[in-house]
């Protein structure tokens, strides 16, 4: 989790348990060294080092992810806790080292097998303190609640855990739909913009080709015996080839058929050579909707393409049927499906049917949303689906629709 927020919590957390498994083994040393007792106390100092040493060289693999190195963690622990257990049967300082013990036990052996550890060294540590100074309530609280903290603080790292993993999950989700998002954006202004150059030239190189042609012919006809007419024949001839590269321009700017059949024609094209032989009827009604821009066109045609898709590779249907009513002032555009639906309410309904699924329907929400209108899925499982687009304030063009 390199990039997570709460990286720093964890490190502080793992400092601060190194830093007391420290000063506790110092606590022991120095306890050893105030109240020698012959050569015990040279045995207490000996057996703190080497739990000393155990535990920062058993940390330094732990957290070392080389898969050259492979150190056993459940057989570190074990040499610890052996260790520890010939520490404390020679003093009682030794007991207050099983607290950063705890948090590894919970770390190391997950919550069911640490905690088990932790009630079993709590239960060691009880009756090492009792044999030592003497049974009290001091002794017998003092490790119980240190092992009940324990195991909260353990209980919360594990939740910081979780939430960070969940955190740069969403994060790496994040900036892949970003990433989307951008692609998306790119191909829709790709679109409009070729759309919006395809206007251009029909309304303004195309047009004043097709005039000078008419004129020009017009002026050879007038006067079939002029000096000049075969000046007027290469000039006629040279704006009808210009005029024929002009709408080859527009034909490559504009989605295919869109320029000649209109959205109509395109859809009932594709439901034919490209629908059909997938094993789906794709029905287009289109009777009763008004002329459209040629970017909006573009934009249905691609919502279109991207429902259909959807139909064939999820829904299980036979039938689908694309649907275009409305006046100058509303529109909606929708496509119906007899498969076999799902439930919109599941929070995991999309993931179920699949990701390129979930896509489909972002994209088709971004287009939606770039042209100022709402998208609705209705669905209901065994019973199909409905994707519907909704705009409103659509202005009249002479396109025709087909």
């Amino acid at each position: 989790m390199a990039h997570a927020a709460l990286t720093p919590v964890f490190v502080g957390l793992r400092t601060g348990l190194h830093v007391l498994f420290v000063a506790l083994i110092a606590l022991v040393i120095g306890g050893a060294a105030l109240d020698p007792t012959g050569a015990s106390a040279e045995v207490v100092v000996a057996l703190a080092l080497l739990l000393l040493a155990t535990y920062l060289l058993g940390g330094l693999l732990v957290g070392n992810h080389s898969p050259r190195i492979r150190w056993p963690r459940p057989g570190w622990l074990a040499l610890l806790t052996v260790e520890w257990l010939a520490l404390i049967w020679l003093t009682p300082e030794a007991a207050y080292l099983v607290f950063p013990l705890f948090f590894l036990y919970l770390h190391l052996l997950g919550r069911r097998n640490g905690t088990i550890a932790v009630v079993a060294t709590t239960v060691v540590a009880i009756v090492a303190l009792g044999v030592h100074t003497g049974w009290s309530v001091g002794g017998v609280v003092g490790p119980v609640v240190g092992a009940g903290v324990a195991v909260m603080i353990g209980l919360g790292y594990e939740a910081l855990a979780r939430e960070a993993t969940e955190r740069e999950r969403l994060m790496a989700e994040l900036f892949a739909t970003r990433d989307q998002l951008v692609a998306s954006e790119h191909e829709a202004g790709v679109l409009a913009e070729r759309a919006r150059l395809a206007r251009e030239i029909h309304d303004t190189v195309a047009q004043g080709l097709s005039s000078i042609q008419m004129l020009l012919y017009a002026a050879e006809r007038a006067d079939p015996e002029c000096p000049g007419l075969p000046h007027l024949q290469l000039a006629r001839e040279t704006a009808g080839s210009n005029l024929a590269d002009a709408r080859r321009f527009i034909r490559e700017l504009t989605p295919s058929n869109l320029d000649e059949e209109g959205l109509g024609g395109a859809l009932r094209r594709l439901a034919e050579t490209q629908w059909e032989p997938h094993g789906i009827e794709v029905k287009v009604r289109m009777a009763d909707a008004p002329p459209l821009p040629m970017h909006l066109q573009t934009a249905l045609l691609r919502i279109a393409q991207g429902a259909v898709a959807n139909v064939i590779q999820h829904a299980d249907a036979t039938t689908a049927t694309i649907t275009l009513t409305g006046d100058h002032e509303t529109l909606r555009f929708s496509v119906a499906d007899d498969g076999c639906g799902f439930d919109t309410d599941a929070p995991t309904s999309l993931r179920q049917r699949g990701r390129s699924d979930s896509f489909g329907l972002r994209a088709t929400k971004e287009r939606v949303d770039q042209l100022g209108g709402e998208l609705t899925v209705e669905s209901v499982p065994g019973k199909g689906t409905v994707l519907m687009v909704d705009l409103a304030h659509m202005e009249p063009t002479h396109l025709d629709l087909a």
